[in-house]
């Protein structure tokens, strides 16, 4: 099989137009190309006018090597890669070794539980929200009437905090094993589109994402799996022998005690409560930069028409995103991140009192308003002291967004050009808030600290430079966005994925500070689970 990369063609191209191009690079007769298939699609839509589809394909030929030989100056064909997953070698645990424990069901822990079951390790799952459906009702029950469940929200539940977004499939993670490609695999055998497989920036969607899940669930349990849902684990059990300390199980909620010696923590960037309970216990844990912001609405017809030209609405190119950043004159980098095209901005709170936002989209993404957060980069220097106080801050900017929106769960919001000239706005223009309970326009000026109004007042600005129109009087900002990731690292060695002072204790995925979205929490999966056989194995 050969890869062949950089191939191009018009965006509009016929069917056939990509076979051609395929035999004219190769040089090679039509008999002699067996098959074909799309590795990759991505465009290039800096000429608005004039896009190119970029394809990477595997071809199959005869006389493969000699077509090789004959190309050897063209950097863009080669061998094509062996992408296929390959389990650890391991021997089988010890007689009597307990199961691996794995708490969370969010992308990560869900990679974790899929490749121990399938390694035939029979793991337990522990989480403390509700199955995907149920926890789909409480959501919506706190959008529509404003009754917040903190165990069963967009934070907690089945499927974690990627299950109400984007859906996005796309990282810039480095993965030369090709992990990533056994989750899309996966995914797809669960009930993605094929095309997730091809895309450029493959996305799924909420609605698919809970279907897909419930496959995913099904599988692990088919395989020897066990999950437990409505189970918090409120302590780890540590022993500490000749100054190791080692993980020997966990305690429940409800009092019940299981034991394990290898115990994943995939447990999301918002459990707050067990981050303070593994600092409790010692485990080592460091505070880590994250980013503050709002969510930022405008119509997606305007952004489609500012990426794409003449060629908005082609159904190749679907519902225009974008990424943007400023570097402020104060020092602060402000940029989009989790940017949802044709989605809405959504209630993301997990507890009493305190708002905050998120994005979210579905596979179809057409709904009339593109969204992103608009945030600006933080440090640990922002919020000096423990190793937790990244949560405090947190917790003290979702108060105050709570209070601003008038106590009822509603979100702040304010006009972008009233917030850039400092002033309250009091009406919607032409873009309607997609937040639900409710937008309740004020001042946004207080919410966030000054340094970074400042940087964002500058930075809108400056976006409209980088797509024409952005800058828009009645764009709405909806704040506040704190969530973008952990506020702390559980640090772990890099050899064997086990916490730096406990063993037996393997931190995974986004709330440990290893990921960032669904496609990085899930390849740390994987990673994970591979560490989590490999010490089972040793004797």
């Amino acid at each position: 099989m050969l890869r062949i990369n950089e191939l191009k063609l018009p965006l509009n191209h016929p069917e056939p137009a990509l076979r051609e191009a395929i035999l004219a690079r190769l040089g090679v007769p039509d008999a002699d190309l067996v098959d074909f298939s799309v590795y990759k699609r991505s465009y290039d839509a800096r000429k608005k006018a004039a896009i190119v589809l970029i394809y990477s394909i595997d071809a199959e030929v005869r006389g493969e090597a000699a077509v090789l030989a004959r190309l050897k100056s063209d950097q863009h064909v080669m061998p094509a890669p062996d992408v296929d997953y390959k389990f650890v070698q391991v021997n089988k645990p010890a007689p009597g070794t307990p199961r691996p424990v794995v708490v969370g069901t969010g992308p990560c822990g869900l990679f974790v539980a899929l490749i121990l079951a399938q390694m035939g390790l029979n793991p337990i799952i522990l989480e403390r929200g509700k199955i995907v459906r149920e926890r789909t009702v409480d959501t919506f029950g706190f959008w529509r009437k404003r009754k917040l469940n903190t165990e069963s929200n967009v934070q907690f539940g089945e499927g974690g905090a990627g299950t109400f977004s984007d859906g996005k499939l796309y990282s810039q993670i480095k993965d030369s094993n090709h992990h990533g490609r056994k989750v899309l695999t996966e995914f797809v055998r669960f009930g993605a589109p094929e095309e997730i497989m091809y895309v450029s920036k493959p996305h799924i969607g909420t609605f698919r994402l809970v279907k897909m899940v419930e496959q995913m669930r099904a599988e692990i349990i088919r395989l020897g799996g066990e999950i437990r849902f409505g189970t918090r684990v409120d302590d780890v059990l540590i022993e500490e022998t000749g100054g190791v300390r080692q993980v020997v199980g966990v305690r429940l909620a409800n009092g019940e005690e299981i034991a394990t010696r290898h115990l994943a923590m995939a447990i999301g960037h918002s459990a707050r409560d067990t981050f303070q309970m593994l600092y409790d216990r010692g485990v080592y844990i460091e505070a880590k930069p994250f980013s503050i912001g709002f969510r930022v609405e405008h119509p997606q017809s305007l952004i489609d028409v500012c990426r794409f030209g003449p060629n908005a609405g082609n159904k190749i190119l679907g519902a225009a995103d974008y990424k943007i950043v400023h570097h402020a004159s104060n020092g602060r980098s402000v940029y989009s991140f989790c940017m949802c095209p044709g989605g809405t901005v959504v209630a993301a709170s997990s507890e009493e009192g305190r708002v905050v936002t998120n994005g979210m989209s579905q596979y179809s993404r057409a709904e009339r308003n593109a969204n992103s957060a608009i945030v600006v980069g933080i440090t640990p220097d922002d919020y000096p002291g423990h190793p937790l106080a990244g949560i405090d801050f947190q917790r003290e900017l979702e108060s105050r967004a709570f209070v601003l929106g008038g106590g009822t769960y509603d979100a702040p919001g304010q006009l972008m050009g009233d917030f850039v000239k400092g002033r309250p706005s009091t009406e919607f223009g032409s873009v309607t808030p997609s937040f639900r309970p409710a937008v309740h326009l004020t001042d946004l000026a207080t919410s966030l600290p000054d340094y970074a109004i400042v940087a964002m007042r500058e930075a809108f600005v400056a976006f409209d430079k980088q797509i024409k129109g952005y800058y828009k009087e009645d764009a709405v900002l909806t704040g506040v966005e704190t969530r973008t990731s952990s506020p702390i690292r559980i640090r772990r060695n890099n050899d064997d994925l086990q916490s730096l002072n406990t063993r037996g204790l393997f931190p995974a995925g986004e709330g440990a500070g290893y990921a960032g979205g669904i496609m990085s929490a899930a390849v740390d999966g994987i990673r994970v689970a591979e560490a989590v056989a490999i010490a089972m194995a040793a004797k």
